[in-house]
């Protein structure tokens, strides 16, 4: 009687699906294990995430699991209004294609503590592309279960059909002039018939990109001729605040000049020399990325998934604030401020400690300190100078009579 081998059956792995999550429109990561998310176009590395309505520019998403098995994710997008709530619309005004898609371009990580897998996306894609102009949310979720999210991201189409005008003058408040940018904006309305620009014209102009630093204007000073003067001497001053710190994390075998010391068992540790408060200081020139962060590695080849990622120890030395609540923000973490990026008060050292976990690279950064009334001050430890090196976006919305959403018809930067 022969014997006949029995065929094994594969074992299958289970895992945990991601959990569902609230919708948020804004840019948020929803869950601790997706780090140094990466949103820009495609072919200008950390710009802002802007492209023009039918041409063939492209965002590139990029984004690291923790987790560092293979899921299946899939993003759409939604189309919002100038205050970033949903249009009322329906994909099928909004979209062309099927408006999802999955990320398949994905790659494990080689030789590090921390294993992680890398996702990669360019879009628009042939099943998701806009199709008309304003703001719209992209929305990153697990096995197509919108409720699973992990990732949204705000981004803008345009169809440039106002051109802008920016001018950068001195603070008209002579008191302001040493720490303030004023900022002078003319909208040229070109074929665009507007009836009504008090109602229909709305601007919003951002200082590096910063969600917490930003000025609405709906009300023009002058309006002549097709053309919208807004040089209200009582908006769009803004304070200078001050060039941003950095941390230089590329190479785990040589120490960058911020680095204490760094520590390589099970984990990576960094702790970085204390920060001062320089907000009563004078201004001093130092080369900065505005805010911006740009994953590096030097001892390795590729950055993406040959990078390690490292426990970084932040320190304030200020003992003028004990009360309220500050943190570490950047372009690295949109600025949001949350427990994961909360400093505690040593009160034994007086100083403000947090740890971070990044990924190698290069980062810029900022403490941002929040009152115990809520009051939020962006520049309480680096003060304002109006010598500073900041850069300007300029969004010009314009809502067309008998409609519900918000078009994006203007754009523009300055530094």
């Amino acid at each position: 009687m022969g014997l006949t081998a029995q065929k094994q059956k594969k074992k299958r792995v289970s895992r945990e699906r991601s959990p569902q999550q609230e919708l948020v429109y804004d840019n948020i990561d929803y869950l601790p294990s997706i780090k140094s998310v990466q949103f820009y176009p495609a072919d200008q590395e950390n710009a802002f995430p802007v492209i023009e309505l039918f041409s063939e520019n492209q965002l590139m998403l990029a984004f690291d699991d923790l987790r560092g098995d293979v899921r299946n994710y899939y993003f759409s997008i939604e189309h919002c209004d100038a205050n970033w709530n949903p249009s009322r619309l329906s994909p099928l005004e909004y979209a062309d294609g099927y408006n999802e898609d999955r990320i398949i371009n994905y790659s494990n990580s080689v030789n590090t503590l921390q294993s992680y897998t890398h996702y990669r996306v360019d879009f628009p894609t042939n099943n998701v592309k806009p199709k008309l102009a304003g703001n719209y949310l992209l929305k990153v979720y697990e096995d197509a279960d919108k409720s699973r999210l992990i990732i949204s991201r705000r981004f803008y189409v345009l169809a440039p059909l106002m051109s802008v005008s920016p001018e950068l003058v001195p603070s008209v408040d002579v008191a302001k002039r040493s720490k303030n940018q004023k900022l002078n904006v003319t909208v040229h309305t070109g074929g665009l018939t507007v009836n009504n620009p008090y109602q229909d014209i709305k601007i919003l102009v951002l200082q590096n990109q910063r969600p917490d630093i930003q000025q609405w204007l709906t009300t023009p000073q002058f309006v002549n001729n097709g053309e919208l003067r807004y040089h209200d001497n009582r908006t769009l001053d803004f304070g200078g605040s001050n060039e941003f710190r950095f941390v230089d994390l590329r190479s785990l075998r040589l120490a960058s000049e911020r680095m204490a010391t760094i520590q390589v068992d099970s984990t990576v540790r960094v702790d970085l020399l204390p920060d001062e408060n320089y907000r009563t200081a004078s201004y001093a020139s130092v080369f900065d990325e505005n805010g911006q962060f740009f994953i590096r590695n030097q001892d390795k080849d590729n950055a993406d998934t040959e990078s390690d990622y490292i426990w970084v120890t932040f320190t304030l030395a200020d003992d003028a604030v004990t009360a309220g609540a500050i943190y570490i923000v950047g372009g690295f973490n949109s600025y949001q401020r949350n427990e994961a990026n909360k400093l505690t008060y040593d009160a034994s050292q007086k100083t403000w400690r947090g740890t971070l976990l990044l990924k190698q690279g290069l980062y810029d950064y900022e403490y941002v300190y929040v009152s115990p009334t809520g009051e939020v001050n962006p520049t309480f430890s680096s003060g304002d100078h109006f010598e500073t090196n900041n850069t300007y976006q300029i969004l010009v919305y314009n809502r067309r009579q008998g409609t519900t959403w918000d078009e994006l018809v203007g754009f523009s930067t300055v530094r």
